[in-house]
């Protein structure tokens, strides 16, 4: 009996002078590079809070993705350290994440989307925009959807593909926009009067900015009246404000000038039939 355990203690002696160095190493690399992945993490969040702009969806992305990238050397240096051909593991892990890419391209697609509007931020939290069928105020910007708010309050939820694969119109992102309002006239009025009322409606609106100067201009001859193009700036914020005051004050304007806003009409001329 002692002749056995004194093997088994030979052989626990022998597997440990042969593996022992190994599963040190390996334990200290493990342990090494998951505080060095931590401390690069820090690092690189720390760094991204410096950045002018930096989106803070993207910067704990950004340093997540770090901090596994240096993980995963970590364990490739491990699995080294026992001796595994590291060679052909990439190589199957390398196949195994194309099938899983290929799989998952509609959502990695998203994700790619997602990450390209934070870091070129066409559009930020609270501005409203228009992409594709999609229209209204943006209320979350992440990795795989965005959110958006329409204006008469129903919740969207889009694919960060969707958005970011059309045209994006951002109504909010300068600080002034322009306004314009056609308005008809009879063709018997007197344009200059009609001009001048609607030039003193917008010189006397207080949203309306001085720089650049507010106009009018004849736009078109229609059917059954003269167009006259209203032209101003406002701030952007006070856009819709302006353009609703801008339309009621229009029609005043010109009726308190002696002109008029023409219905159209049809002249239609009946001819007997001498037969």
């Amino acid at each position: 009996m002692d002749k056995e355990v004194q093997e088994v203690v030979d052989q626990v002696i022998e597997i440990v002078t042969i593996y022992g160095i190994d599963v040190i190493g390996a334990l200290a690399i493990l342990i090494l590079g998951w505080m060095i992945a931590g401390w690069i993490r820090s690092a690189v969040d720390k760094s991204l809070s410096k950045v002018p702009n930096m989106d803070g969806t993207l910067r704990p992305f950004l340093s997540k993705l770090v901090r596994w990238i240096v993980l995963a050397f970590v364990i490739v240096a491990v699995l080294n350290q026992f001796g595994v051909e590291t060679t052909s593991m990439i190589a199957v892990l390398g196949a195994a994440g194309l099938a899983i890419g290929l799989a998952l391209q509609g959502t990695l697609s998203n994700v790619a989307s997602g990450v390209m509007l934070l870091i070129l931020r066409p559009f930020k939290v609270g501005d409203f925009i228009s992409a594709g069928s999609l229209s209204g105020t943006v209320v979350e910007i992440g990795l795989f959807t965005s959110e958006l708010k329409t204006g008469d309050g129903v919740y969207i939820m889009a694919p960060n593909s969707q958005i970011w694969n059309t045209t994006i119109t951002n109504f909010s992102r300068n600080s002034t926009r322009r306004i314009d309002i056609v308005v008809g006239v009879a063709y018997d009025d007197d344009l200059d009067v009609a001009q001048k009322a609607l030039q003193s409606l917008m010189d006397g609106q207080a949203l309306v900015l001085k720089n650049p100067a507010s106009e009018t201009m004849i736009k078109s001859l229609g059917d059954s009246s003269v167009n006259i193009n209203m032209r101003c700036w406002v701030n952007t914020a006070d856009y819709w404000d302006a353009f609703w005051a801008l339309n009621k004050g229009a029609k005043a304007a010109v009726e308190s000038a002696g002109c008029s806003i023409p219905f159209p009409q049809r002249d239609v001329h009946l001819f007997e039939d001498k037969e």
